[in-house]
């Protein structure tokens, strides 16, 4: 590969640490819950893992937070093919401003910058986002010949596509690396039926992606009872103890069990009753995102969660709002899932945007599978 076009979401995922579950029509209101941008920091680690590997590459990009300042943040020198503002101008649009806190870019300028890219014959399309700005990229790909390959860097709540690397920087090594593609499917999701706690995916194209080991699988979604798994951990919850309950079907068992209304798709504060374990108890919070959690989070807590079925992510996947700073917080994670969703993993994943966090939480670790049983598996 000789040439790399970079094309960067600054908004993606910035709903996420906020309870928002997306940010596609709820910018604002992210920002007025104190959402601060990830997809440039996602970008520098991305790209700088790319220039360790490959510092001569050509690099394309548009300007701005759209990409260019990722690609000098890493050490490149870019060819602007793209501006958001130029564009606005054109039409007589608002001024753009290139500005992570307040860029208002488009799907649009997604879809111009990539066409732009393509224009310029690059061989990779880099890009920098979630779901939507994966069908962005690939719509735009497939219109005009459907062969240039995509990688994307996982920067947005939700990842049920099969595009990303597992990490900014694996993503950057396998971009430097790849040597053959693959195709591969691009999914997206109802957001709003998301935040009111259903899971509608949708193949919206096929495309090649470079092939490696850390492309992350797409979402799969486990059918196993997880009731003796929601029995179980309701015989031994802790009297007093706080429980931040992450999102997902087998956790959501666990509440129910325990007589909680779960919401499906957010996380949930809870605190044990002080006499009896398995009943009573309060409900601190309901779909909270990171500063709620932090407000009613009281020691001694402890954080459930279930991995990604096909994925193994337990943190950095659409449970942003169990933050760093959540996790700090508490003293212990418990990790639950059904035998058939460990089946299909070989370990399991995070991905919080903190190193030290990330490797805290990696090493061998069980995994509460039933009533009584538990299985080992690595968090890599």
């Amino acid at each position: 590969m000789e040439s790399i076009g970079v094309v960067v979401n600054p908004i993606a995922g910035m709903g996420g640490r906020v309870g928002l579950k997306g940010t596609d029509g709820k910018l604002e209101e992210a920002r007025r819950r104190g959402a601060e941008p990830r997809a440039p920091d996602r970008a520098r680690e991305a790209l700088r893992s790319l220039h360790r590997r490959a510092p001569d590459l050509a690099v394309s990009t548009a300007a701005g937070v759209m990409g260019e300042r990722a690609v000098r943040d890493a050490g490149y020198e870019p060819e602007i093919v793209y501006d958001p503002a130029d564009a606005a101008d054109a039409t007589d649009g608002p001024a753009r401003v290139a500005d992570p806190e307040t860029a208002e870019t488009s799907a649009d300028d997604t879809r111009a910058a990539v066409r732009a890219l393509l224009a310029a014959d690059v061989d990779l399309v880099f890009f920098v986002g979630g779901d939507g700005t994966a069908v962005d990229v690939a719509e735009t790909l497939v219109e005009a010949d459907g062969e240039t390959p995509m990688l994307g860097v996982p920067a947005g709540v939700k990842i049920y596509s099969s595009v990303f690397g597992v990490t900014p920087a694996d993503a950057g090594r396998i971009a430097a690396e790849f040597d053959r593609v693959e195709r591969r499917e691009v999914n997206d999701i109802d957001e709003d039926a998301y935040r009111e706690g259903a899971v509608r995916t949708e193949l919206k194209a096929i495309v090649p992606v470079p092939v490696a080991p850390a492309v992350q699988s797409g979402k799969q979604v486990s059918s196993g009872s997880v009731d003796s798994l929601a029995a179980g951990f309701a015989r031994e919850v802790e009297p007093g103890r706080t429980y931040v309950f992450g999102p997902g079907s087998t956790v959501g068992a666990i509440e129910t069990e325990l007589g909680i209304d779960p919401s499906p798709l957010g996380v949930d504060v809870w605190r044990a009753g002080t006499e009896d374990g398995e009943s009573g108890g309060e409900l601190l919070a309901r779909d909270a995102g990171e500063s709620e959690i932090l407000s009613v989070l009281e020691s001694p807590a402890t954080i459930v969660v279930s991995p990604i079925g096909g994925q193994g992510f337990v943190f950095g996947r659409g449970n942003h709002q169990i933050s760093p700073a959540v996790i700090r917080r508490a003293e212990e994670v418990e990790i639950v899932a059904s035998d058939e969703k460990l089946d299909d993993l070989d370990s399991l994943r995070v991905d919080t945007d903190d190193e030290e966090i990330d490797e805290r939480l990696r090493g061998w670790v069980q995994v509460r599978t039933g009533r009584f049983t538990t299985r080992l598996i690595n968090v890599v």
